[in-house]
């Protein structure tokens, strides 16, 4: 039986040459099976292979897959802001992609510049006929209320007091 200090040697015992060259071939044949099933960013992909592959082989794959155009952050940014803009708002949006998506704040950034955002007066719309709220017909409270729900959403009061008619 192996005691944990053997394992971890035995864990970090030099590949043979040919052994790395396989596991880079398995990780590049990987990789792009990962992105044909959905779009990833290099975080979310670099995660994936190193599960299973030394670094050695997860970049060497991910550059492979960034030389054909696979894996772009900056257009996996754009459009998931444009899908997820009808129904979330921008701080929303940015903190899903920095923190569960791992992508930097810069690009981010970037995306919002080139995306094309759906209409903020439509989507804080959609959440009035999903809450039942009607503007010239609901009390201080039930405002309140809807305020702060989307408040918490990530949506400025502003926009929510131009679609209400407060401002």
């Amino acid at each position: 039986m192996l005691d944990r200090e053997s394992f971890l040697d035995f864990e970090t015992e030099e590949k043979s040459e040919e052994e790395i060259k396989d596991e880079v071939r398995r990780a590049k044949l990987r990789a792009l099976h990962l992105l044909t099933a959905m779009d990833r960013t290099e975080a979310q992909l670099r995660e994936k292979l190193q599960a299973s592959y030394c670094e050695e082989a997860v970049d060497t794959a991910i550059e492979y897959v960034r030389s054909f155009g696979y894996l772009d952050d900056e257009r996996y940014v754009r459009v998931y802001i444009e899908s997820k803009s009808r129904t979330k708002s921008r701080k929303q949006i940015e903190q899903e992609l920095i923190f569960n998506k791992g992508v930097s704040k810069e690009a981010v950034q970037r995306g919002f510049e080139t995306a094309q955002m759906a209409d903020l007066t439509e989507v804080i719309q959609k959440y009035m006929q999903k809450k039942r709220i009607d503007p010239e017909n609901c009390d201080y409270e039930q405002k309140n209320k809807f305020f702060a729900y989307m408040m918490r959403k990530g949506f400025q009061i502003e926009d929510l007091k131009k679609v209400f008619d407060l401002t």
